[in-house]
């Protein structure tokens, strides 16, 4: 059974050494309906990124000339473009560090190139999902998030989160008190659970901490619930 494409033409940037690599995902990307553009490495990565301005950028860590690390972080500085990094299976430091700098998800190598289609995939919906939802406004506690808008604001100052980021608050702030797992919230996130990647969302959790909290170390909005996962707070805590 085919998967529906998604609408409009959307460029991806895949960034990889390794021309094997960048020759599968170019691929499977295409036939999936994307436009996909490659760099070699992260100058020229940093340079197609500002030229070609792609909806979303698939960054391998191990980059010859600059650090992938390095080009997520100024990826960031230029901008909020969704961020999906590969890395080798060792590499968890980097994929936590990936993560913090504000990538929006993670494959790891060897990948199944059907599996990076399906995280691209995720990844988009999440910046597309809030355009189509009718126009919500998710209030609680002094946070409001703006569904149709992408806007989350703390009383009168703004706060800049990835689509990840944001979908992730959304559906904590939809539900101020209810507790979720970890495995929920992927699966809010992905519409499946990947037991592997339930890590990634502490990372998430602390981003959004990073942001949104007056005291990230002393949380008031984006709660721990220890043993299980976060909740959001509902005015009684």
């Amino acid at each position: 059974m085919t998967e529906p494409k998604i609408p409009a033409m959307k460029t991806i940037l895949v960034v990889d050494d390794e021309p094997r690599i960048v020759d599968i995902a170019r691929d499977y990307l295409a036939r999936a309906g994307f436009q996909v553009t490659a760099a070699a490495d992260g100058p020229a990565a940093l340079e197609a990124a500002r030229r070609d301005r792609p909806d979303l950028v698939v960054l391998d860590l191990g980059l010859p000339g600059m650090d992938g690390l390095d080009v997520a972080r100024r990826l960031r500085e230029d901008g909020d473009v969704p961020i999906v990094i590969l890395t080798a299976r060792d590499e968890e430091v980097d994929r936590i560090l990936g993560l913090e700098l504000g990538a929006d998800d993670y494959v790891t190598k060897p990948f199944s190139p059907r599996e990076l289609v399906a995280r691209v995939r995720a990844v988009l919906r999440r910046g597309e999902r809030a355009q189509v939802e009718p126009g919500e406004v998710l209030r609680a506690v002094g946070v409001v998030v703006d569904v149709p808008r992408m806007r989350v604001t703390v009383g009168d100052q703004h706060v800049e989160l990835t689509p990840t980021e944001f979908q992730l608050l959304q559906t904590l702030v939809a539900q101020p008190g209810r507790v979720f797992t970890r495995a929920q919230l992927l699966d809010a996130l992905h519409g499946i659970a990947f037991e592997s990647y339930e890590r990634a969302i502490d990372t998430h959790v602390k981003n959004i901490r990073r942001k949104l909290e007056p005291e990230p170390h002393r949380p008031r909005y984006l709660l721990t619930v220890h043993g299980i996962g976060y909740r959001f707070a509902d005015g009684n805590d």
